[in-house]
């Protein structure tokens, strides 16, 4: 491990990523900016936190985090792990699939990654409150 942390690239949440099979490029599906539901608290079924870094040295810990802006930055999930970066010019692809996510109400959320205990960047996501259209009745017969 080292004290030099990596440097975010980039963070995007999709809901899908695929690693093409030859060259192992990814492609980014769908990108999630925002999560409309119709009442909270609302599970997301599956949402991927894709991202990239460089200039690492060695094995990192990295650590992604959901944080609840609304709620004094209350941490709603997160996950660690390690990264291990070959030379520093190394650009590392991290694609963590999250299932069932729970947010807690409508608001603005952030997807935080860490490295060696170390903010990287952040990715924001808002979540909104929406009224679905109403079901339609029983239909009345014309007059004729």
């Amino acid at each position: 491990m080292t004290d030099i942390q990596p440097f975010l690239l980039s963070a995007i949440t999709c809901n899908r990523v695929i690693f093409d099979k030859v060259s192992g490029m990814p492609s980014i599906i769908d990108i999630v900016q925002t999560i409309d539901a119709p009442r909270y608290p609302a599970r997301h079924a599956q949402i991927v936190f894709f991202c990239e870094m460089t200039n690492g040295h060695g094995t990192t810990d990295v650590k992604i985090c959901l944080v609840n802006t609304q709620d004094e930055e209350k941490v709603v999930f997160e996950r660690e792990g390690k990264v291990r970066f070959e030379n520093v010019k190394q650009i590392v692809t991290l694609a963590m699939n999250l299932q069932g996510i729970v947010f807690p109400g409508p608001g603005e959320y952030r997807f935080q990654l860490f490295g060696g205990g170390n903010l990287l960047g952040e990715r924001r996501i808002a979540c909104r409150m929406i009224n679905l259209p109403p079901k339609p009745g029983p239909t009345e017969p014309q007059a004729e």
